[in-house]
């Protein structure tokens, strides 16, 4: 008889709804896959460390990324993410153990006397009470419900990492326009430095107008000079002024908190060699690659999850209490009322509608994967693009400094000519030129490979260092479920 129920439950449960021929051949891929060793070279560097601004040696950067961190609007939204994946995570966890409630009803209701209750119900009104203790419990044979708490602590740790993503993105943003506000206080300098130097030059065109060397023409022309220097200057003045605005919007406050914000003092760029353990460890200090992972794995479970739907499921209810007509007689020991016994669902047709389902995790899972893979691809190219940026910024800043240093010279010498009456205004003013756009580049350059080193530290998680479950999760060779 134990055979032919065996046999007969066989053949039921292959007549059901299945889900042959429905898989899935994604994986993410390992960061062996991606090579990197001449881009990404060994070089002896460290980690970036949490408080990395201080090494720009401002302390008012720090302070401003600190603020924005306490006010930001971006980073609230990613908390509130946080707590909202961790309440799914606890109801979850709520349907793995059994529950149990309490019903107390009272309903007034008449009867009619044409049916199975005879006189003195029937035909009637009565008043009916019911107190009921239920409880229930899902026996969960195949895992359904711990796959899917499974799922739902993937989902907040990936909602956790999310968080110090936007943490990142945010204190590195303020970086980025800080540093832009550093170059356009560094061309205003130059600028107002240029105004100097040329109505100096107007002082001497003066003069040697005044002995017949020079004329009207040339002190028109240094006029016009100084008045296009100045207006850079004032052209300059509104660009600073918007990108306090701008860093004021980073922080999370009103426009006029931009106004405070005085000029900044960065220091020279900090060292940027990198670490030995790059590549392979850069999956645990992104956030957005160990956020990525996560989203596999909760991925993973709810396809397990769809794939638990198909088979039978089994809950086991009780219920005692009291039901009666009338309150008097609620709690006699004939009022009692007892209900006990299993309930078993098993599928058997649904148009599809369990394999659709499947399909629809699976179709998750393979985004969740290309997701991951994707943004692996996007790490290591950020790191090796930055270290290219800075190597070549390094370059270009010896020969701007070598050029700079030339157009000086050259300028002073142009200076004592123009003096001693041996050269005209216009040579000069084209000393005068050169020797602008130089001093112009070298400033550029400068706050161009602060602004590399600041991106080459987001790049590199900018100090973010995952726990020890989340290298575990990304270290994990992760099978199709």
């Amino acid at each position: 008889m134990r055979v032919l129920g065996v046999s007969l439950l066989t053949a039921a449960l292959s007549a059901c709804v299945n889900y042959r021929g429905i898989r899935s051949d994604s994986h993410p891929a390992p960061v062996s896959d991606y090579t990197s060793a001449i881009s990404i070279p060994a070089q002896g560097g460290t980690w970036p460390a949490m408080d990395w601004s201080a090494r720009f040696g401002d302390p008012q950067l720090t302070a401003l990324i600190n603020e924005a961190v306490a006010n930001s609007p971006t980073l609230a939204e990613a908390k509130a993410r946080v707590g909202k994946a961790s309440a799914y995570a606890e109801q979850a966890h709520a349907a793995t153990g059994p529950s149990a409630d309490v019903k107390d009803t009272f309903a007034r209701e008449h009867f009619s006397g044409n049916t199975f209750l005879p006189p003195p119900v029937g035909n009637s009104w009565q008043n009916e009470n019911s107190l009921i203790f239920g409880a229930s419990y899902d026996l969960d044979i195949w895992g359904k419900n711990h796959e899917a708490l499974r799922s739902a602590i993937s989902e907040r740790r990936a909602a956790e990492a999310e968080e110090e993503q936007a943490r990142l993105v945010l204190s590195t943003s303020v970086a980025h326009a800080y540093v832009h506000l550093a170059l356009l206080y560094a061309l205003r300098d130059v600028a107002q430095n240029e105004v100097a130097s040329r109505k100096s030059i107007g002082s001497l065109t003066q003069a040697r107008v005044q002995t017949g060397l020079d004329n009207e023409v040339e002190s028109r022309t240094i006029d016009v000079t100084i008045d296009a220097t100045q207006t850079d200057v004032s052209e300059l003045d509104g660009q600073i002024a918007t990108t306090r605005y701008q860093l004021a919007a980073l922080l999370g406050k009103g426009p006029d908190r931009g106004l405070q914000i005085t000029q900044p003092v960065l220091l020279a760029a900090p060292d940027s060699a990198l670490p030995d353990s790059l590549p392979a460890d850069l999956l645990a200090r992104r956030p957005d690659v160990v956020a990525a992972h996560w989203r596999i794995d909760a991925a993973g479970h709810d396809v397990k999850v769809a794939k638990a739907d198909f088979f039978p499921d089994i809950n086991l209810a009780a219920a005692v209490g009291y039901d009666a007509f009338g309150w008097g007689r609620l709690f006699n020991s004939s009022s009692r009322s007892v209900q006990a016994g299993p309930a078993i669902h098993l599928p058997l047709f649904d148009g599809g509608a369990l394999r659709a389902q499947l399909k629809d995790r699976y179709a998750g899972y393979d985004a969740a994967v290309a997701d991951y893979n994707q943004t692996l691809i996007g790490a290591l190219n950020d790191v090796a693009t930055q270290v290219a940026t800075i190597h070549a910024v390094a370059q270009q800043q010896v020969t701007a400094q070598s050029a700079y240093d030339a157009s000086r010279r050259a300028y002073d010498l142009e200076i004592i000519r123009y003096k001693a009456g041996l050269d005209p205004q216009l040579q000069v003013l084209s000393a005068d030129v050169a020797r602008l756009e130089q001093s112009q580049r070298v400033a550029t350059l400068r706050m161009q490979r602060l602004d590399a080193q600041v991106a080459l530290i987001q790049a590199m998680g900018g100090g973010y260092a995952a726990s020890s479950e989340d290298v575990a999760a990304v270290n994990r060779t992760q099978a199709s479920p």
